[in-house]
C-alpha cells in the first residue's frame, strides 16, 4: 500500500504521470481515492476524449474530493508537462487565458492529478474557437421533479429533432438531469447557436407546456428547465464520462434512446462503467459522423420572433444583448416609468420627494420587493447543512409543511470567485396568510465572499498550489444564473 502522502509515476499511453497522494479519499461513502479515479479515465478514455478532446477545457479542481467544494480554474498551470496542448481563449469579459486542451489519455490522468474529476469541455475545436460543432441541450429538472418526467422530456426532444432532421445523442447528467448532445456543422457561431437552443427549447415547451420550461427565472419555472443559455460562450457543461460529485461517484454515461427506457441515472458510477465500455463501447462513438445543419432551428427561431417571441434573458454576468428583455426577475420589475416635466429625468408613477431626515439619522435600506411572499431560511457553505437547517426550520412550523409544494422551496447553489454555498428560500404562496411566519433569523447564516473564509475547511490557496504542480491558481467567477 501507498502511504498517502507519497507519489506514484504511472507509464499512460507511453508518457510518465506522477499521481501525488494515490490513496487520497476522494469519494468517502464509496471508498473511491484519486488513484481509482486515475484508472478509471484512463479505461474509458477514448470516450471521455471523444466528448473533451482536442477542445479547450476549464479545470474544476476537487484537491480534497468531494467533501469539500472545488474551485473553478481557467488558465492552464505554467508548470506543466510540455506535451500537454494549450490554446489561447478569449471570454465575454475581455480577458484571455490558455486553457488545456486534452489529446491523449496521459493529459486525462494529469488532469485527475489536480483534482479533476469532471471534464467541462468548451464547444469548439482547438483549430477553430469561434464556430461551435456541438449544441448541448440541457435537461435540468425542478425540485420534486422524478427520472420518469425527465425522462418523457427527453422523448419530446428527440420528436422535434427528428421532425427537424437534426439527431441528437444523449447521456446521464451524472446528477439528476439528462444531456442531449448535437453534433453540428462548424458553419455558425456562439449567438446563432445559442439562438437555435432557444428555439428547441420554446418548441419543446410548446409540445409539453406541462412538462418542460424555457423560462429562464426561477419563480417562473415548473417542471424540467431546458437551459438553452449552457449554449452562450464561455458555458461548459460536464461531458461524457465525467465523474459527478454524488456520494456513489457516479458517471455521465452515454446512452441509446432504446436504452433510456430501462436505465436510471444510478446504474453508472465509476465502479461499473469500465466494464460496460469494454463490453459494448461508446455510445457516442458514431457522433462525429451525423454533423447536423442549424439551419432547421435558426428558422423556427426567424418564425418566433416574427410572432413577437424575442430573444430570452442571458446569464448575469454577460454585456447586455440586443433585443434582449430586461434582465430582473419578473417579481422584482420595477414600476413604469412615468414621464417627466422637460429638463428633469424620468420619473416612477406617483413619485414623490423623500422624506428629510432627522439630523444623524441613517437612510432606509433600499430593499426591492418580492411579488411571490419569499422567506429566506439558511445560507451554508454545504448542502448539507443547508438542508439540515430546512428540516429544523419545518420542525418548527410542522402545520404548514402539508401545505407546501415541492416547487415550493428553493434550493440555490451559489458560487464565488474561490469558493461554492447554498441558499435556502420557501415561497408561501400556497399558505394562507394569517397561517405564514415571518422571516426570522437564518438558521444558518453563512457570509460568502470572494476570498475563502479561514475556517472554510476548504484546500487552501497554499495547498492548492502544490497539487497543481507550482501553478497560480487562477479563477474566474462562477455566478448563480438564475436565482
Amino acid at each position: 500500500m501507498v502511504a498517502k502522502s507519497e507519489k506514484i509515476v504511472l507509464n499512460v499511453g507511453g508518457r510518465e504521470v506522477t499521481v501525488s497522494s494515490p490513496n487520497k479519499v476522494y469519494f468517502p461513502d464509496a471508498g473511491v481515492t484519486k488513484l481509482d479515479v486515475v484508472s478509471y479515465f484512463v479505461a474509458v478514455a477514448d470516450g471521455a476524449l471523444r466528448g473533451a478532446g482536442r477542445r479547450p477545457n476549464v479545470l474544476v479542481r476537487y484537491v480534497e474530493g468531494i467533501a469539500q467544494p472545488p474551485f473553478w480554474q481557467k488558465r492552464a498551470p505554467e508548470n506543466r508537462p510540455e506535451w500537454l496542448d494549450v490554446v489561447s481563449l478569449a471570454f465575454p469579459s475581455g480577458r484571455t487565458a490558455e486553457e488545456l486542451v486534452p489529446r491523449e489519455a496521459a493529459a486525462l490522468a494529469w488532469m485527475v492529478n489536480l483534482g479533476c474529476i469532471e471534464l467541462h469541455p468548451h464547444p469548439v475545436r482547438q483549430d477553430d474557437l469561434d464556430h461551435p460543432d456541438e449544441l448541448r441541450v440541457d435537461l435540468d429538472p425542478m425540485p420534486g421533479v422524478e427520472w420518469p418526467q425527465i425522462r418523457d422530456v427527453a422523448k419530446v426532444v428527440r420528436e422535434v429533432l427528428a421532425d427537424l432532421q437534426l439527431v441528437g445523442w444523449p447521456k446521464t447528467s451524472g446528477s439528476r438531469g439528462i444531456h442531449i448532445l448535437i453534433r453540428t456543422e462548424r458553419k455558425w457561431g456562439f449567438q446563432d447557436v445559442r439562438r437555435s437552443a432557444l428555439a428547441l427549447a420554446r418548441e419543446v415547451e410548446r409540445r409539453a407546456p406541462a412538462l418542460a420550461t424555457s423560462k429562464w427565472w426561477k419563480e417562473e419555472r415548473h417542471g424540467v428547465f431546458i437551459d438553452y443559455n449552457q449554449n452562450a460562450k464561455d458555458r461548459t457543461v460536464a461531458s461524457a464520462y465525467s465523474v459527478r460529485p454524488r456520494p456513489d461517484a457516479r458517471v455521465s454515461a452515454p446512452i441509446t434512446w432504446d436504452e433510456l427506457d430501462a436505465c436510471q441515472p444510478e446504474d453508472f458510477t465509476l465502479k461499473t462503467m469500465p466494464a460496460r465500455f469494454a463490453a459494448i463501447g461508446d455510445r457516442h462513438a458514431e457522433i462525429d459522423v451525423h454533423a447536423c445543419s442549424l439551419e432547421p432551428l435558426l428558422e423556427l427561431s426567424r418564425k418566433d420572433e416574427a410572432s413577437g417571441l424575442g430573444d430570452a434573458p442571458w446569464p448575469p454576468h454577460y454585456q447586455k444583448q440586443e433585443g434582449e428583455p430586461a434582465r430582473v426577475q419578473p417579481s422584482r420589475a420595477r414600476a413604469k416609468i412615468g414621464p417627466a416635466e422637460p429638463g428633469t429625468p424620468a420619473r416612477k408613477k406617483n413619485w414623490s420627494p423623500p422624506k428629510p431626515r432627522e439630523p444623524g439619522e441613517l437612510p432606509p435600506k433600499s430593499r426591492r420587493k418580492s411579488s411571490k411572499p419569499l422567506i429566506e431560511i439558511a445560507r451554508a457553505e454545504k448542502k448539507e447543512e443547508a438542508l439540515a437547517a430546512l428540516e429544523r426550520w419545518k420542525a418548527k412550523h410542522a402545520e404548514i409543511v402539508p401545505m407546501l409544494d415541492p416547487l415550493d422551496v428553493l434550493v440555490d447553489a451559489m458560487r464565488g470567485r474561490y469558493t461554492a454555498w447554498w441558499r435556502i428560500r420557501v415561497n408561501l404562496e400556497h399558505v394562507p396568510e394569517d397561517k405564514r411566519p415571518a422571516q426570522e433569523a437564518l438558521e444558518v447564516d453563512y457570509e460568502p465572499g470572494d476570498l475563502r473564509p479561514v475556517n472554510a475547511g476548504g484546500p487552501s490557496r497554499k495547498r492548492a498550489k502544490k497539487e497543481g504542480e507550482g501553478e497560480s491558481a487562477s479563477t474566474e467567477k462562477k455566478e448563480d444564473d438564475a436565482s
